[in-house]
């Protein structure tokens, strides 16, 4: 049926007049240009309605065809690029079955228009807009049916969670073939912003070049793209000019998204995670940038407009996807008498398991089907191995993760089956892992066992990639067990930091120690790497073969007992605490006097605040962090010492509940203000959350460490002496507003990481001290701990020390919480005793705590696992 082609249906061209839309090798063409040439295009394409094949490059001439054929009301089939045998195979495939009535290809200068037929051989649909191929390059011709609704509703949902504006600017990334990839160009030219045209490769130096030049503002991505940013180390090259990154077209590792949300609230840039099906147009869901981080792993909400629910069975809370919008595809299209149906389905069931998470976003989980997604192709693994079978191999598909599995039946065919499977498909060589198996396995009906197939690659996988420990063999997988031993933590994994993980200054005492006994020295960063990272060289040789990559040079293996010579060597700030909880119960109990451990304990608490909690980790956000290392030490404080006010009246509520300070007082000292220093630490770190909720001071602080730790002291200082002068009188000295600056001067050492930072926080140090306190004695002990802790990163010690600085350390809260209510009775006839009496308890104190908190957590567990 011939039809002359109605008024204009699509057009994408939201820009003014005199700005620019595209730039290209050859220069900028404006909005006003680009229509002129689309205008003379569509006259080219004729008045009646066809079917026109387009060869979609990256090129301009694609784009004109494209934006012409949609004014003119021409179904436009969209194909790959490529002169090399598969491509020139495909494109054959696709024109034999779907007899296009225009093929349009891009020329070096001017798109060619090869005219099949004057007319139509096709009866199309009103409402058909764009035929895409949805099987990536397996070669099955099966197409998706989109209308003129589908392309413009999904444009506008991505312009406006995007917030894209004409002062936008995208690089083509992306195919433009790929629906991710469209759907940049159809976005950005809907929103009057401009496109800077490339084909060449992230790894392309002149890529990065351009894009300086350029001023690009987004960059588009699958996961592999974004592997090779970071394998590359190609993320320091993003513009500065840059807003936003997107990812889509596979799911990308939860840690991989956390680096990219952290890298952004740096560089001052977004991270959106996205998830679509061309069955959809392009886009279902995104991730909000500014939670990126905190929902890592998950897919996020429905895009404007749409809405999805989940299809499980009464009582569970898994089941498929179902998705429904505007950009639901019509429906698809096997042969050319498909292309007059109007719209045969009305949501989209996307095939995948998810769930709906607490925070109300959906998680996919996984595939109802043989459809995966390998390196941003969504591949039917069926159709994967028919064309292997032509190609002659007895073959069987599964996958894991993002990598493609081919079994074979002899080893001779391993080599050539995995080159074969990669060319088809396109996608690199270490995508796709091919094992040899003199049978494949079946499930007792008789069917491929591909779950077995699955088990098995894992098996030989694990087996290749782990040299088989010994004993005294240090590992990833060991010093996991380590942090999820002593932090809690029985969901950790080998890419996990000690901070990440919620360590604080009360855990890392005994993490660092138990640490050093197996690896040796710790780094400085120490807290904020994986353990992974931490985990010497292990035998790689066989990943390095599969993965074809160099094999390092073999690394003797770290056993336990690391430490050489008689004096191992601990860090500063867990002999610091060991030292200033020493002193101050030795000087309470009167068999000393050596004031000034207390003030010295809040800058190493400033210290290690600025190394765990502020750490930029994957894990929870950092007002998390510091809310609940402020419950850490709240609970047992609380606890304690409303029991000892239960019991023998000594405590009034208010101090029971850390609350003191705000308590109008006679400015002298009394046994109320005993825990001032617990009140200071958790209200300091209280006020520290709620200033990171406000996320530019949290990008802040992210972007220039160095600069606004210092101006924080300075601000915090300022703060002191306004309020009390040079010197703090009375109880003034202990109040959490008048000694922040003791905390912020820790923090400041914490990012002293050059020989001038260090030497220029030593001279604040000592201004900042002297005088404070009216008693030079007392003061010389705060300069002389934290001048150790700017210049000594490691103290050695006798081998018998280590375990007692350990213990002391590690219990210093305890001891400081009952060390009131013990040394007492001896302070007067035995002070000796009831120094050494008052840290005993103390230690016994935290071991009970410790394994009541321990059987408390595992019961929880327990629980949880029964309920699930």
């Amino acid at each position: 049926m011939i039809t002359t082609a109605p008024a204009p249906h699509l057009n994408f061209l939201g820009g003014a007049a005199g700005d620019v839309a595209i730039i290209a090798d050859d220069g900028e063409l404006s909005y006003a240009e680009l229509a002129g040439r689309v205008g003379r295009r569509r006259i080219e394409l004729g008045g009646v309605r066809r079917l026109v094949m387009l060869e979609a490059a990256n090129s301009v001439e694609a784009i004109v065809t494209y934006l012409a054929a949609l004014e003119g009301g021409h179904p436009v089939l969209l194909i790959a690029p490529g002169d090399d045998e598969a491509s020139t195979k495909h494109r054959a495939s696709l024109a034999e079955r779907f007899d296009p009535d225009v093929i349009a290809t891009s020329g070096e200068t001017r798109a060619a228009l090869h005219e099949v037929r004057t007319g139509t051989a096709h009866d199309l649909a009103a409402d058909l807009a764009l035929l895409v191929s949805t099987s990536g390059s397996t070669g099955t011709p099966k197409l998706v049916r989109l209308s003129r609704q589908n392309l413009l509703s999904n444009a506008q949902a991505i312009a406006s969670y995007l917030r894209l504006t004409r002062d936008d600017r995208a690089a083509t990334t992306l195919p433009m073939h790929y629906c991710y990839g469209l759907s940049v160009i159809n976005s950005h030219l809907l929103a009057g912003a401009s496109l800077m045209l490339t084909d060449r490769s992230v790894t392309d130096e002149l890529f990065w070049t351009d894009a300086t030049a350029q001023r690009i503002t987004s960059f588009a991505g699958v996961p592999y793209t974004f592997d090779l940013l970071e394998a590359g180390k190609l993320t320091d090259r993003l513009p500065a000019s840059i807003r936003y990154l997107t990812q889509a077209g596979g799911r990308l590792a939860p840690e991989a998204v956390r680096r990219f949300a952290r890298l952004g609230e740096r560089r001052g840039f977004e991270f959106f995670v996205m998830y679509g099906q061309t069955e959809a147009t392009a886009r279902m869901a995104y991730v909000p940038a500014e939670v990126a981080e905190q929902a890592a792993g998950s897919i996020g909400r429905a895009i404007p407009g749409g809405h999805f629910r989940i299809d499980a069975e009464a009582g569970a809370h898994v089941g498929e996807l179902v998705y429904e919008g505007p950009n639901v595809m019509l429906g698809y299209a096997e042969t050319p008498a498909d292309f007059a149906l109007g719209r045969t389905v009305s949501e989209l069931r996307t095939g995948d398991l998810a769930r709906q998470r607490d925070d109300g976003m959906f998680e996919v989980v996984g595939r109802m089907n043989r459809f995966v997604k390998v390196y941003g192709l969504r591949v039917d693994l069926d159709s994967v191995q028919r064309l292997l079978s032509e190609e002659g191999f007895d073959a069987r598909t599964a996958s894991a993760g993002e990598r493609l599995l081919v079994f074979v039946r002899a080893a001779r065919q391993v080599d050539s089956a995995r080159t074969r499977a990669a060319a088809l498909l396109g996608i690199p060589l270490h995508a796709v892992r091919v094992y040899a198996l003199a049978d494949f396995p079946c499930t007792s009906s008789g069917k491929p066992d591909f779950a077995a197939l699955v088990r098995y690659s894992q098996t030989i996988e694990a087996r290749e990639e782990s040299a088989a420990p010994t004993d005294q063999t240090v590992t990833a997988e060991s010093l996991r067990d380590l942090f999820a031993e002593l932090l809690g933590r029985p969901d950790a994994t080998i890419d996990d930091s000690f901070a990440g993980l919620g360590g604080d200054s009360l855990s890392y005492v005994e993490v660092s120690v138990r640490l050093e006994e197996l690896v040796g020295t710790l780094p400085r960063e120490w807290p904020a790497q994986s353990a992974r990272q931490l985990a010497p060289p292990v035998n790689v040789s066989a990943r390095a073969e599969a993965d074809d990559v160099p094999q390092p040079a073999p690394q003797p293996p770290a056993t336990v007992g690391g430490w050489r010579g008689g004096f191992p060597r601990i860090e500063t700030p867990a002999v610091l605490r060991a030292l200033a909880i020493v002193l101050i119960v030795g000087t309470h109990a009167d068999l000393i006097i050596a004031e000034g451990g207390a003030h010295l304990l809040l800058a190493v608490a400033g210290y290690n605040l600025a190394r765990f909690q502020l750490a930029d980790v994957p894990g929870a956000s950092r007002a998390r962090r510091l809310v609940g290392s402020a419950a850490q030490i709240a609970l047992p404080a609380v606890l304690w010492i409303g029991a000892v006010a239960w019991i023998s009246g000594k405590y009034t509520t208010t101090t029971a509940l850390l609350v003191n300070h705000f308590v109008p007082s006679d400015g002298r000292w009394n046994e109320q203000w005993q825990f001032w220093f617990l009140e200071a630490a958790i209200w300091t770190m209280l006020g520290f959350a709620a200033m990171f909720l406000i996320r530019p001071i949290d990008r802040l602080e992210r972007r220039h460490p160095w600069v606004f730790a210092l101006a924080l002291f300075v601000l915090a200082l300022a703060a002191r002496f306004a309020l009390v002068g040079i010197e703090a009188r009375g109880v003034e000295r202990y109040t959490p507003i008048i000694v922040l600056w003791c905390v912020v001067l820790g923090w400041l050492v914490a990012r002293a990481d050059t020989i001038g930072k260090r030497v220029a926080v030593s001279l604040a140090t000592i201004i900042a001290t002297v005088g404070f306190l009216g008693e030079p004695a007392r003061e010389a002990v705060v300069i002389a701990g934290v001048l150790v802790l700017i210049w000594v990163t490691r103290v050695r010690l006798p081998r018998p020390l280590v375990p007692v600085v350990r213990l002391l350390a590690g219990a210093s809260l305890f001891i400081y919480l009952t060390h009131w209510v013990v040394y007492p009775a001896w302070e007067q006839s035995a002070p000796w005793f009831g120094t050494l009496l008052s840290l005993a308890v103390g230690i016994a104190v935290w071991i009970v705590y410790r394994l009541i908190s321990r059987v408390i957590g595992q019961t929880a567990n327990a629980r949880i696992c029964v309920n699930a």
